[in-house]
């Protein structure tokens, strides 16, 4: 059986374009919202319609714009351990934004679809992390650090070590 290797940039760039995707939908959505409000409050002379449709709209919208950013942070880290724990997170993060979709929204498949996408490609992006990791932990177990080379030569009588 052949792994699958997914790089955790790869992840981090599918997450990315999923939450423009959302981004970009929202916004459209609570612009829509707000016009439509427009026209009925300028139609029904006094009529008071609730903001809070357009506010919901908007805040989503903002908060898919601040884990795109995130998102965007994430790629310049470069530590494996810290990598896996982000991956995790996101794999955990868009598996409920799925099936929180699912129950309450089922029509808008194509989201559904997208975010069930960008959370099996950072599942696979944290299993690829994680035998990353052992192969990095092995690989440092088969050679000795400078300092263990030194504290080696000196405890064997070496009498100018090199540091």
């Amino acid at each position: 059986m052949k792994k699958i290797n997914v790089s955790s940039k790869l992840s981090f760039i599918i997450s990315i374009i999923t939450s423009i995707i959302f981004v970009l939908y929202f916004a459209y959505r609570g612009l829509m919202v707000y016009f439509v409000q427009k026209a009925m409050d300028d139609t029904f002379v006094g009529g008071n319609t609730s903001d809070i449709t357009i506010t919901l709209w908007f805040g989503i919208s903002v908060a898919m714009a601040l884990s795109m950013f995130l998102f965007f942070q994430f790629t310049k880290i470069k530590d494996l351990n810290s990598q896996r724990t982000i991956q995790k997170g996101i794999f955990i993060g868009w598996t409920i934004i799925a099936i929180a979709m699912i129950i309450f929204i089922p029509s808008y498949i194509y989201f559904i679809l997208i975010t069930i996408v960008s959370s099996i490609v950072s599942f696979l992006s944290s299993i690829t992390l994680k035998h990353k990791i052992t192969e990095d932990l092995k690989n440092k177990k088969e050679t000795l650090s400078e300092k263990e080379i030194y504290l080696l030569q000196k405890l064997a009588g070496v009498k100018d070590p090199k540091k």
